[in-house]
């Protein structure tokens, strides 16, 4: 298990962390940020000239689950892990990935209003021999109760909220603590396993009475997506699409859908690739469209969209399959695709 305390900086974070490691037998402090000191000294410099925080590189991100489960084969857990995490699509990649390891995450918020935030960064003890250093630190932690503010909706959504305002660390740590064993900030993550080789996948396109399409937010893993998933073993792959959409959103769909494009992915390490198969699985009425559930443990939101919108949510990848797939109904022919550009 891990126990991920979140907040931004002056919430209590460390030392929570080091007195709850008192408090939970056979835990082992986690502490992301040396991944992303590593980083720093193994990559080009150029490349962190390139993002705002070692956090936008995927290998942190992808580091982060694997030192975790590697870490975990070696000691019993929990592992603790203060650690900001303030964009939610991060929050995705990293809790589903360690879903996909089996690795449960409880998912703690330490809060603070900001006029004590301010306060404990102003306060935070000196280096005698770092001014320039501790200068630096002081506007990085200031510079960020903004983005914590922005985040703090989807934050309180999706954590257990401890507030440090008027608690000492060992206080925080029991509040904690208690969290933890009663099963307080569980992630409820659908457990996708990671693939080991080349992919079957089947999407179904969804579409409202103004031709939008439908799309979904996924709770494990980071972007917008088309319903649907992987194709079962001795599965047909309308079939996975027709069940897919029945598991995540509650509609029964014919079983004949008509496919729209075979879109070949290149591998991409850690990604395997394989192949992307597109259903048009029709307009839906209002009706329907007012009957749509969201298994918790999967998708957060869905939200039909027209083809512009679509273009800023998804990654290029889905991007270039749904427009093609969008013209291959308008013309009434399906279309075959090699990392999303038609062929033949």
């Amino acid at each position: 298990m891990i126990v991920w305390l979140n907040g931004t900086f002056g919430a209590g974070k460390t030392t929570t962390a080091q007195e709850l490691l008192d408090l939970l037998p056979g835990s082992t402090l986690y502490d992301p940020e040396l991944l992303g000191s590593g980083l720093r000294l193994m990559l080009p410099a150029k490349r962190f000239e390139e993002i705002d925080d070692y956090q936008d590189l995927p290998a942190w991100r992808r580091m982060v689950v694997d030192t975790a489960a590697a870490l975990l084969t070696e000691v019993p857990g929990p592992l603790v892990t203060p650690m900001t995490l303030l964009r939610q699509e991060y929050r995705d990649e990293i809790f589903g990935a360690l879903a996909a390891r089996r690795i449960p995450v409880r998912h703690v918020l330490l809060h603070a209003e900001e006029t004590i935030l301010r306060a404990r960064v102003a306060h935070r003890e000196e280096t005698p021999d770092a001014p320039v250093a501790q200068a630096s630190i002081r506007r990085w932690s200031l510079e960020h109760l903004a983005p914590y503010a922005d985040a703090l909706p989807w934050l309180r959504g999706d954590a257990h909220v401890v507030d440090t305002t008027r608690l000492t660390p060992r206080q925080a740590a029991e509040q904690v603590a208690e969290a933890v064993r009663t099963g307080a900030g569980t992630c409820d993550i659908v457990q996708t396993p990671e693939p080991t080789a080349e992919t079957l996948a089947a999407g179904v396109l969804l579409f409202d009475d103004q031709d939008r399409v439908l799309l979904v937010d996924p709770t494990y893993k980071a972007g917008w997506e088309f319903p649907g998933g992987v194709v079962e073993r001795g599965e047909a792959p309308a079939q996975a699409g027709v069940r897919e959409v029945a598991e995540e959103l509650g509609i029964e769909l014919p079983r004949a859908l008509r496919l729209l494009v075979l879109d070949w992915e290149a591998p991409h390490p850690p990604a395997f690739g394989g192949l992307r198969l597109l259903y048009d699985g029709g307009t839906l009425s209002h009706d329907r469209i007012s009957k749509l559930q969201l298994p918790g443990s999967e998708l957060r939101d869905w939200r039909f969209v027209t083809e512009s919108e679509a273009e800023t949510m998804l990654p290029p990848v889905r991007w270039n399959r749904l427009r093609w797939a969008l013209r291959a109904r308008e013309r009434g022919c399906p279309l075959y695709l090699e990392a999303g550009a038609p062929l033949g």
